[in-house]
């Protein structure tokens, strides 16, 4: 059972998030890169979108966590249009399903791999 509960969700975008007591674990950026360090899907915002997300699930998954357990998400996307950023939110929430955590969507320059137009972070809560 997660210890999150989502507040005020309000056309379709939650407003906050209340943990209970227990563990955080706050995530680093999950890139959209492979086993071998390699950019996935460059050029292409959702794909990479998506790879991010499975990452975030498997840094996740090594702290004992799952999305279900995520309370707040950014996602930073190095794109110059409004449009992409809406296409790698849309990937994003896919992801979370049901579960809509709190969650900022930024535009940046420029991020850390090559062709890397996609990052995420997010802080879940663990059930004390």
């Amino acid at each position: 059972m997660s210890s999150v509960q989502i507040n005020g969700p309000r056309d379709g975008h939650t407003r906050s998030a209340t943990v209970a007591p227990g563990s955080l674990v706050f995530t680093a950026g999950a890139a959209p890169i492979d086993e071998d360090g390699a950019t996935v899907a460059p050029g292409n915002v959702s794909e990479q979108a998506r790879r991010c997300m499975a990452n975030l699930e498997t840094a996740l998954a090594e702290a004992g966590a799952s999305l279900a357990d995520v309370a707040k998400v950014t996602v930073f996307v190095a794109e110059h249009l409004q449009a992409d950023l809406v296409v790698a939110w849309d990937a994003v929430t896919a992801a979370f399903g049901d579960h809509k955590p709190a969650g900022s969507l930024l535009g940046v320059s420029v991020l850390a791999y090559d062709d890397q137009l996609v990052e995420i972070e997010a802080v879940a809560a663990i059930p004390a």
